[in-house]
């Protein structure tokens, strides 16, 4: 009895599609010519599968390809095999077109969101981001509404890294926090360090508190904004500073300079749902998230 598994090299598929063809048209020339192969190639198919399963399929008299009982009998299972081979590559096609959800930060700008998008439209992805803030990215992962997220993480695990500093009103090389003390003498509220939600992790915002009581600021001079417009318009109507990046501050024509006390980094890395391959993001599409992130050229 012959062992169904011996013959590796055959393409099943192939051969199934082959074998009704060539019923379905009791020829091997014309049901070649249906599937645009030659008729050489459709009968080294059918003699695989004969070769497979030990029968003949076809009794060949002259032109015509006639089944043999064998053949009749293994017909609708062939058939089945075609099918499903269409639903397959039907699934396959759609599973192609559709969108590779991605979380981003709120920090993202919306030119760069599109350029990462017509980027990785180049190598046949429809990336579709969706803007959340840092809590809410890792949940839209594990619930799986999203393929992957860039997530806040340390400067020692990011697979990239903003650097961050004060922006506002500054004529000042490097920004001592230090220096922002209340006066005793000096008449005005405190000048206060806006955090933006994005920031709002304990890597970023508990060094920056920790200073803030070291140095004896008040604690309502290191806050946490809203939002990043929120942030934006106190530093922009006062003598408040906001913690951003570079890129940030040019953006809204702040100055920024790095904090001489403190050294603080927006760290990202990439985290898919299981399952989900992330090569693309972290190869070709590595410096198009740099640039959204904000990362230094």
């Amino acid at each position: 009895m012959p062992d169904p598994h011996s013959m590796r090299q055959v393409d099943l598929v192939g051969a199934c599609r082959a074998f009704v063809s060539v019923s379905e048209r009791g020829s091997f020339t014309v049901g070649a010519a249906a599937l645009r192969m030659s008729q050489s190639v459709a009968s080294r198919r059918v003699a695989a599968l004969e070769e497979r399963y030990g029968e003949r399929l076809f009794e060949r008299t002259g032109r015509r390809a006639v089944l043999t009982p064998f053949g009749r009998d293994l017909l609708p299972a062939a058939r089945q095999v075609v099918r499903a081979a269409g639903v397959l590559d039907h699934e396959a096609e759609v599973a192609k077109r559709r969108p590779w959800r991605l979380a981003v930060p709120t920090t993202c700008g919306t030119a760069r969101l599109a350029q990462l998008i017509a980027e990785a439209r180049a190598h046949g992805v429809v990336l579709e981001v969706q803007v959340a803030a840092a809590g809410e990215r890792a949940e839209l992962v594990h619930s799986q509404q999203v393929r992957a997220a860039l997530l806040a993480v340390p400067a020692d695990e990011a697979r990239w890294s903003v650097p961050l500093g004060l922006a506002g009103e500054l004529k000042v090389s490097r920004v001592y926090v230090a220096t922002l003390r209340p006066s005793r003498t000096r008449a005005g509220s405190a000048r206060r360090i806006w955090i933006q939600p994005e920031d709002d992790v304990p890597h970023i915002r508990d060094p920056l508190t920790r200073l803030r009581d070291a140095v004896g600021l008040r604690p309502a001079q290191v806050a946490v904004a809203p939002d990043l417009t929120t942030a934006a318009a106190e530093t922009l109507c006062s003598r408040d500073l906001l913690l951003c990046s570079p890129d940030q501050a040019d953006d809204l024509g702040l100055t920024w300079r790095p904090i001489g006390d403190l050294t603080l980094t927006r760290g990202f890395a990439l985290t898919a749902a299981p399952a989900v391959n992330v090569d693309l993001f972290e190869t070709h599409l590595s410096d198009a998230v740099a640039r959204c992130l904000g990362v230094p050229r």
